[in-house]
């Protein structure tokens, strides 16, 4: 599991490859992951839009960016976590990801979290030993 924590926002992500769904000799490959972000602070948040950048293995970049995650803005008070699924393909055998969440206190205030950077590996990514 990969977490980090801005604000007194904890966010922790725990990736795990598709095999079932994934066709290596179509470079295609999928991965899920779960997010878990919790309020740790005082105040009540809300999670208004989200930008991610995602890396494959050759060092392809694509962003992402959109309101909320999963088509929810969920609203975290004082104590409480939302967790979610979701998933990302990738024509080659690994990569990563890490980004961004946008957030609202109740008083209008805005404010970025981090997503932490976590690693995106299949049993299909040849080892490299240094």
């Amino acid at each position: 599991m990969y977490e980090t924590v801005t604000r007194d926002i904890r966010v922790a992500v725990e990736p795990h490859f598709l095999a079932d769904q994934s066709q290596p000799d179509q470079n295609r490959y999928l991965w899920a992951y779960r997010v878990t972000i919790r309020n740790d602070g005082g105040r009540t948040v809300q999670l208004r839009s989200r930008y991610w950048r995602i890396t494959d293995g050759a060092g392809r970049v694509q962003e992402v960016r959109g309101d909320g995650v999963v088509g929810k803005q969920p609203m975290l008070a004082p104590g409480e976590s939302f967790q979610y699924t979701s998933g990302t393909p990738l024509p080659t055998p690994s990569g990563f990801m890490t980004g961004t969440y946008q957030m609202q206190t109740g008083e209008g205030e805005e404010f970025d979290i981090d997503i932490p950077t976590f690693s995106l590996d299949s049993p299909h990514q040849s080892a490299i030993v240094h």
